[in-house]
This record gives structure tokens, sequence and C-alpha cells, in this order.
């Protein structure tokens, strides 16, 4: 990356621009721009954005901003192939603690639990007003025993 960001700069020195107007004329800060000159890779959090930033610069420089990339593609695969196993797993990690914040009990979002019982209870209800129903029509509709009818018959004493 360093032989890729000594070619930007010898060609934006010899197309005669300072580092300021190319930090106005691309709205870049003078550091990203001084960043991506240098190599220093490990100031971009985002690879994707030194890469879009790499190729508007080879436009801004009248250079074939393909081959630019395509050199950057290769300082990048090159690059990554020599991560070692260990280092991924510790940026990993790095991340995930990064990651953990600490909340206040008046930011923190609390998971609204579904409360069952009103649910349980209704049915319970539901299910105590049939069975009192129940018993309250079968009350009323229940029918006299039919012996009145039967004492004239064992009276006299006939039976059938």
């Amino acid at each position: 990356m360093k032989e890729l960001g000594d070619y930007l700069r010898q060609t934006r020195i010899s197309n005669g621009v300072s580092i300021t107007e190319a930090c106005e004329d691309l709205d870049f800060s003078t550091s990203h721009l001084e960043n991506i000159e240098s190599g220093n890779v490990r100031a971009f959090k985002d690879i994707y954005e030194l890469k879009n930033s790499i190729k508007l610069y080879a436009k801004y420089l009248g250079l074939d901003s393909d081959k630019v990339v395509d050199e950057f593609n290769n300082f990048l695969f090159q690059y990554t192939s020599k991560i070692s196993l260990d280092d991924i797993v510790a940026a990993q990690k790095k991340k995930e603690s990064e990651e953990k914040k600490v909340q206040s009990p008046y930011t923190k979002e609390y998971k609204e639990k579904f409360n069952v019982w009103p649910f349980i209870y209704a049915a319970i209800g539901l299910i105590l007003f049939i069975i009192i129903l129940y018993l309250v029509i079968s009350t009323i509709n229940r029918v006299p025993k039919r012996t009145d009818e039967l004492r004239g018959w064992i009276e006299r004493g006939s039976v059938l």
C-alpha cells in the first residue's frame, strides 16, 4: 500500500496540486488524504470506505481508477492472507468487548413480558359462569315427579 500511496502522492505533485487543494476538491480531511498517501491502512475502520476514497482520488488525479483499485485489491489480498487466525480471534474478541455497553436503569430497554394470568382468570370465570348457568336452568326446568297419578293405583291395590 505504501507504493500505491507514493504513486498517488507523486502524481498529485506532478499535476501541481497541493494537498489542501485536493482535500477541498474531494471533500476529504487532510489527515484522510495523508493516510492514503502514506499507506496507513490501519487509520481506516472500513476497508470499503478506503477503497472508494482511493478510487475517487485516482479519478481526481486523472489516473485509470480501475487499475489503481486493482493494485489496491492485490495489496489487500496479500495483506489479509498474512493475518494469523490468532489475530483474527483477538480482533473479534476486542470488538465484542467494545460492543458491550453499560446501561443505566433509566436508559435500559426492557422487553415487555406477555402476562398470561388475565386470560387464565377469564377462562376460569367463563367456566364457572357456564356451570352456574347450567345449574340454574336445570333447576328452573325441573319437572316434578309424577307420583300423584300412581298413588291412586297403589292405594286401590292394583299394581301393574
